[in-house]
């Protein structure tokens, strides 16, 4: 396969592993920062939903 231009780092890097910024990017966030009510919700089912998987897998074994 013969290419048409060499490509350069950022191409590459780009082409390798996508647009890293903007909305999609992932931010973190700190306890007492400020946050919807419902995020903090969200986020506990999620934790109690982990806790749970995670004692079902202790109790398989």
């Amino acid at each position: 396969m013969q290419r048409l231009r060499p490509l350069d780092e950022q191409e590459c890097y780009l082409r390798c592993y996508g647009w890293v910024g903007g909305d999609d990017a992932v931010r973190v966030r700190r306890p007492g920062d400020d946050e919807p009510e419902g995020v903090a919700v969200l986020t506990e089912r999620i934790r109690l939903a982990f806790e749970a998987r995670l004692e079902g897998r202790a109790e398989a074994a």
